[in-house]
């Protein structure tokens, strides 16, 4: 399956994890199963940032009562690995929510994943201008 994303959108998420290299960064994603419409980025409140990413809970609370009232939908979220893989984690298998899509950031590359049968399968990330 292929997901579009823009080249600003994609361009800026890579920014961002290479200008904080010894940290996850992370956030929401937006759109619908075949495009990311828009990235959102949001506060890593993990215990140890450097491995680890958890969202701030009230940004992904924001996003789903917004959902709710007829906004955007929530279609994933996307974080970076400082150590340059842009691979799931063992960590990232074990919180990973089903259907949900998975951007991951690391070595200057982006992947998209989804989680399906306790498994990521690799979707193929279209970048668009």
């Amino acid at each position: 399956m292929n997901v579009t994303i823009g080249r600003a959108t994609i361009d800026a998420l890579l920014d961002m994890a290479a200008a904080v290299p010894d940290r996850e960064q992370c956030g929401l994603l937006f759109g619908a199963s075949d495009r990311i419409d828009r990235a959102q980025p949001a506060d890593n409140v993990a215990d140890r940032p450097g491995d680890t990413f958890e969202i701030d809970p009230r940004a992904l609370f924001a996003a789903l009562r917004a959902e709710r009232a007829g906004g955007e939908r929530l279609i994933g979220h996307y974080h970076s690995h400082p150590n340059g893989s842009a691979e799931p984690s063992p960590r990232d298998l074990a919180s990973a929510e089903p259907g949900r899509l998975w951007l991951i950031l690391g070595g200057g590359v982006a992947r998209l994943w989804v989680m399906e049968n306790d498994r990521f399968r690799e979707l193929q990330l279209v970048v668009t201008d």
